[in-house]
C-alpha cells in the first residue's frame, strides 16, 4: 500500500502564489506516475498536472502551474502561480503504478485526503 499526504494549500489573493506538495510512504517503488487533480464544489474532479518520465498539464494550468518530483523525499511538488478565482478547488495528490501519464482519475491507484485552495478576487 501507498499513503500519500498534501500540504500546503490555504487562501491567496489572485495574482499569488501556492505550493502544494504531497509526501508518498509505504510501497514507494511501487509508483512511477503522480499528479494532481482539483474538485471545485458542484464539479468534476479534474486533472491538472502528472509527472513520470515526462510531465503534462492540463490546457488551463499550463504556464502557471508546474510539476515537480523529489526522488529522495517521496514527494511531489505543485507550484502554482498566478491563481485565478477559478482556481479554487481541493486538489487531490494521486499516483498510480505505471509509467504512462493518463488524464483520468479512474487509472490512478492511491489518492491523497486532499487540500483546500482558495483564491480570492
Amino acid at each position: 500500500q501507498v499513503q500519500l499526504v498534501e500540504s500546503g494549500g490555504g487562501l491567496v489573493q489572485a495574482g499569488g502564489s501556492l505550493r502544494l506538495s504531497c509526501a508518498a510512504s509505504g510501497r514507494t517503488p511501487s509508483i512511477y506516475t503522480m499528479g494532481w487533480f482539483r474538485q471545485a464544489p458542484g464539479k468534476e474532479r479534474e486533472f491538472v498536472a502528472a509527472i513520470s518520465r515526462s510531465t503534462t498539464y492540463a490546457d488551463s494550468v499550463k504556464g502557471r502551474f508546474t510539476i515537480s518530483r523529489d526522488f529522495a523525499k517521496n514527494t511531489v511538488y505543485l507550484q502554482m502561480n498566478s491563481l485565478k478565482p477559478e482556481d479554487t478547488a481541493v486538489y487531490y495528490c494521486a499516483a498510480r503504478a505505471d509509467v504512462v501519464i493518463v488524464l483520468s482519475s479512474r487509472e490512478y491507484d492511491y489518492w491523497g485526503q486532499g487540500t483546500q485552495v482558495t483564491v480570492s478576487s
